[in-house]
């Protein structure tokens, strides 16, 4: 049997044995042992939410720098610090600086490094649809949460098969309103200050400070 003729059949099985939640679940897995491989991520990232009804589009751009816990996040012309225990949410348009403890119970929320691992708990797994994106493939996997949730309907967490990394993260909201994360550019195992998610109060000599 020609070897591209073999590969086609190896491929074609691998399709039809990854329609199931075990295979979108085994899928995850890749991913969060690749995510776990690299001591630090820097991500770029494109934010789009919107609702057709209300005719509401709004898209902007961010950047984070995720190290374990700690973060240092640029979005919606506000930066946040956090240290591994104390959030410093920085508005330099007020220069205001506000210092909080964040409710672990809230973590998903307030933490954006579990963009890169809140679905390994509270959610079922299904196969969807896969996608030619820029010559890679992007595999989706439909997220729907295992208890009845007010806000979200189901996510849909988009897969970069070549790298093991995410590529996009969809969220199809209760109130008609789908938010688009897209991941433009990604970079692991930065040479980073080993201060780099110390808070320095120093560099904000005029902010107003709420502790």
């Amino acid at each position: 049997m020609p070897m591209r003729l073999l590969f086609l059949l190896m491929g074609f099985s691998f399709i039809t044995m990854a329609q199931g939640p075990e295979q979108a679940k085994y899928l995850l897995n890749k991913v969060s042992t690749e995510i776990k491989t690299h001591q630090n991520l820097r991500l770029e990232f494109q934010y789009v939410l919107e609702n057709k009804e209300e005719q509401i589009r709004q898209e902007t751009e961010g950047k984070v720098t995720l190290a374990g816990d700690q973060y240092l996040l640029e979005f919606l012309d506000v930066i946040q610090l956090f240290d591994g225990e104390k959030l410093h949410t920085i508005v330099p348009e007020n220069e205001e600086i506000t210092i909080s403890t964040p409710d672990p119970d809230e973590a998903i929320s307030v933490n954006p490094s579990k963009l890169l691992s809140f679905y390994e708990e509270g959610y079922d797994y299904q196969w969807d649809i896969s996608q030619r994106v820029m010559g890679r493939t992007i595999q989706f996997v439909k997220l729907i949460p295992s208890e009845e949730n007010n806000d979200i309907r189901y996510l849909l967490l988009g897969i970069d098969l070549d790298k093991n990394s995410i590529y996009r993260l969809i969220e199809i909201g209760n109130n008609k309103t789908t938010t688009t994360l897209t991941i433009l550019n990604q970079e692991e195992n930065i040479s980073l200050p080993n201060d780099y998610f110390e808070f320095d109060s120093s560099e904000y000599p005029n902010f107003y400070i709420n502790n």
